[in-house]
């Protein structure tokens, strides 16, 4: 789903104007109309003419209209939504108060406003507009000191987070800051893991790393969530899939998936 302007006043009234643009949209869509909204959209209407002669004729023209709405019907076979209601604004085919049926399809844009925009109906259009919702494949692509948290959606990779932790090299008969640091990135890639992937959609996540990164990354997340009862790690431990990656920059993430 595509945002493509927002208007909420400081009373919760407003508008948005959205395209769907997956079929999943159509179902947004569906449970964002209700009945006593305002929706605007292109829409074609069948306008009766008369010609000179006198002769009555009949031709469908493409118009703009904005309705009360009336009824919603959702057809899950042809993708596409039917609201009836009736004409509430000016219009020099349609007059005031007659009904009419606009149908939404995938890439229509429309305008939908409502007296009162509640908290769950605004959460659902940032979920409908945001690609991590839509992606089901993650991906920690690291290095010493550096990651990258992505997400793959079927058009695009994301980054959405970057670790980087400056860790110093070990040194002979001391190898104290070297650990700590180290441990301080895996600290904050765990925590940019769970901040950044929505476990209840993503299936898989992929760990890609040169060398032995991942292994010794995994190892410590998960002893750790062992320690502090990490059940959200823990209960998604299987989704996990280390890969080999040539570094822990972003473009070479493309390499494992």
């Amino acid at each position: 789903m595509k945002l493509v302007r927002k208007n909420i006043e400081k009373d919760n009234a407003g508008q948005v104007t959205l395209v769907p643009e997956e079929p999943e949209d159509m179902w947004h869509t569906y449970n964002l109309v209700q009945v006593g909204d305002s929706l605007r959209a292109s829409t074609i209407r069948k306008v009766q003419t008369e010609s000179s002669t006198g002769s009555v004729g009949s031709n469908r023209v493409r118009t703009t209209l904005t309705l009360c709405v009336e009824a919603i019907d959702f057809d899950s076979q042809a993708c596409q939504l039917r609201v009836k209601g009736t004409n509430i604004q000016e219009n020099e085919y349609v007059k005031m108060g007659a009904y009419h049926t606009i149908e939404l399809e995938p890439n229509r844009q429309f305008t939908l406003a409502k007296k009162q925009w509640d908290s769950v109906v605004l959460e659902r259009i940032e979920q409908a507009c945001d690609p991590a919702w839509s992606a089901d494949v993650a991906a920690v692509v690291m290095q010493e000191g550096l990651a990258h948290i992505c997400l793959v959606t079927p058009s695009m990779t994301l980054t959405r987070a970057k670790v980087e932790v400056n860790i110093p090299r070990k040194r002979k008969g001391n190898c104290s800051q070297h650990d700590r640091a180290l441990e301080r990135f895996y600290e904050q890639v765990v925590q940019a893991i769970q901040r950044h992937i929505h476990f209840d959609v993503v299936k898989c996540i992929l760990v890609a790393s040169p060398g032995f990164v991942r292994e010794q990354f995994c190892d410590y997340m998960f002893q750790q969530a062992v320690k502090t009862d990490n059940k959200l790690l823990l209960e998604n431990r299987s989704k996990f899939l280390q890969v080999h990656a040539s570094s822990g920059q972003v473009l070479p993430e493309r390499g494992p998936l």
